[in-house]
């Protein structure tokens, strides 16, 4: 008898891995994490092991951190797969010295759009109207300052490239006095 992955999944979600399982034991890792490297209570292990446990069960027990993971989950998938496409494709064409202000770049990009879809929720969705009559406006000019860019980025002699791990560690890490 063949199964198919979906036959798996739809297994998995009716015994209730997805909804109490995963949730469980990733709040269990993320306080775990948290006691272990800041020791809070103490260097104790197993203080460490017994409270992240009580904290991630008690966490489950309401039925919000069901909904809340069932919300955001999905989107934050997105947003990994947008953010990962961006790095890789500014590790293409940037060059080293520059990555570090298109890192800035998409960060306030990022957080506009963070404002927006926040502002849009507490406003009872006000923002999003505004957003959508404008939309193919700021769509557009997104666009042109993009390839204003990268027309621009692009005219400079080829110089060779880094690797992409030295690309991503170089991009975030504060750049020495004097090489501006």
């Amino acid at each position: 008898m063949v199964i198919s992955i979906g036959q798996i999944l739809a297994q998995w979600e009716a015994i209730g891995v997805f909804d109490f399982l995963l949730p469980f034991l990733f709040i269990f890792a993320v306080v775990f994490g948290i006691l272990s490297s800041t020791n809070i209570i103490g260097g104790k292990k197993g203080v460490h092991i017994v409270v992240a446990f009580v904290i991630a069960a008690l966490a489950l027990r309401s039925g919000y951190v069901q909904s809340f993971f069932a919300q955001i989950v999905p989107d934050l998938g997105i947003a990994l797969i947008a953010i990962v496409s961006l790095v890789i494709l500014i590790g293409l064409f940037v060059h080293k010295k520059e990555a570090r202000y298109w890192a800035w770049g998409i960060s306030a990009v990022a957080f506009v759009i963070w404002l927006f879809i926040v502002l849009g929720d507490t406003w009872g969705g006000g923002v999003w109207i505004w957003a959508e009559s404008y939309a193919s406006f700021i769509i557009g000019a997104i666009i042109l300052v993009g390839l204003i860019i990268a027309i621009s980025v692009s005219t400079r002699p080829k110089t060779p490239k880094p690797n992409f791990g030295e690309f991503v560690r170089q991009m975030w890490s504060p750049q020495p006095e004097g090489a501006e």
